[in-house]
């Protein structure tokens, strides 16, 4: 019984006595780097970056940024803008192509000319499995969402248009 930890003991110190190099090997973490140096200040901070936040990078354990699947849905068939008391909500109901769509959402989809004219346009985007689905009715194809506004982001909107792959929905505000 007390053979096997001996042997085990003794296997792990002649092991380890014979490391004696351990210290001057590249195996060795705290030999990686050596001693640091002056070296001159290099200039590349622009004036929309702040020195204090570190630029991300990627660990070696991250996931790899999974790729955008989602297109447009078929048809934009109603849109309602609904008034709160600290903004509206603009609810959106699609066709999609076929059955399985989900993870809906409705994207700013930022138009240089659409901001100075009042204009907010979003794309109703959905994503589709990758296997072959049926096409079925258009009742199992329907998906609805929605989206909250602030005041703030309506101050100066007079057009809220959806965009579909083959239509488009507007609603302008009233007076």
């Amino acid at each position: 019984m007390m053979n096997k930890p001996l042997a085990v003991l003794l296997i792990a110190g002649l092991t380890v006595s014979a490391c004696g190099g351990w210290r001057d090997s590249r195996v060795n973490p705290t030999n990686w780097f050596g001693g640091s140096t002056s070296a001159p200040i290099e200039s590349t901070a622009t004036a929309n970056t702040n020195p204090l936040i570190p630029e991300s990078r990627r660990s070696i354990f991250a996931r790899p940024e999974e790729e955008d699947r989602s297109i447009p849905i078929t048809k934009v068939t109603e849109m309602q803008i609904d008034p709160t008391t600290s903004g509206a909500i603009i609810q959106v109901v699609g066709v999609a192509n076929r059955q399985g769509a989900y993870d809906a959402e409705l994207r700013l989809t930022p138009a240089e000319d659409d901001a100075d004219k009042g204009v907010l346009t979003y794309t109703f985007y959905v994503t589709y499995p990758e296997t072959a689905t049926p096409q079925g009715p258009e009742r199992t194809r329907t998906i609805r969402q929605a989206i909250s506004l602030s005041r703030q982001d309506l101050q100066n909107i007079r057009l809220i248009r959806v965009v579909g792959q083959e239509n488009v929905r507007e609603s302008r505000r009233r007076g």
